[in-house]
């Protein structure tokens, strides 16, 4: 069975820095934060308004886990579960850098040489689960 779609609009600011917007599907919609959390020239952050990419990731990872805790558990959950927590560590990765570069919150651009330079590798190896 195929996903069942999903509808989204995504908006900009009149810089043209992502901004909120919405992603709805049948039993879902997600308004998504609109605006950086800094508050420019203080340590202070604002109230969010909206969902963040890594809450979401981890809702559908608590609902498989619920999946795998069940008589439903199968490899496949458990593999996507493992791919999950792996980008929130990577999200949350990129959120620690930038909290340190002192830009976390802000519209600031990251030095594109850090993508570039870190050698991390996003396909991880997955366990070979066939029977030989």
């Amino acid at each position: 069975m195929a996903a069942q779609g999903f509808f989204s609009e995504h908006w900009t600011d009149s810089a043209e820095n992502p901004a909120g917007g919405v992603t709805t599907s049948k039993g879902f919609c997600i308004s998504w934060q609109n605006g950086p959390l800094g508050k420019e020239g203080t340590d202070e952050r604002r109230e969010p308004n909206g969902a963040f990419v890594e809450d979401v990731i981890a809702a559908a990872v608590d609902r498989i886990e619920f999946y795998q805790a069940s008589r439903f558990a199968c490899p496949e959950n458990e593999d996507a579960i493992q791919l999950l927590n792996l980008a929130l560590k990577r999200l949350n990765s990129r959120t620690s850098r930038r909290v340190a570069m002192g830009i976390e919150g802000t519209h600031v651009e990251d030095e594109k040489k850090v993508a570039q330079t870190e050698n991390v590798s996003l396909s991880p190896t997955m366990p070979d689960k066939s029977v030989g």
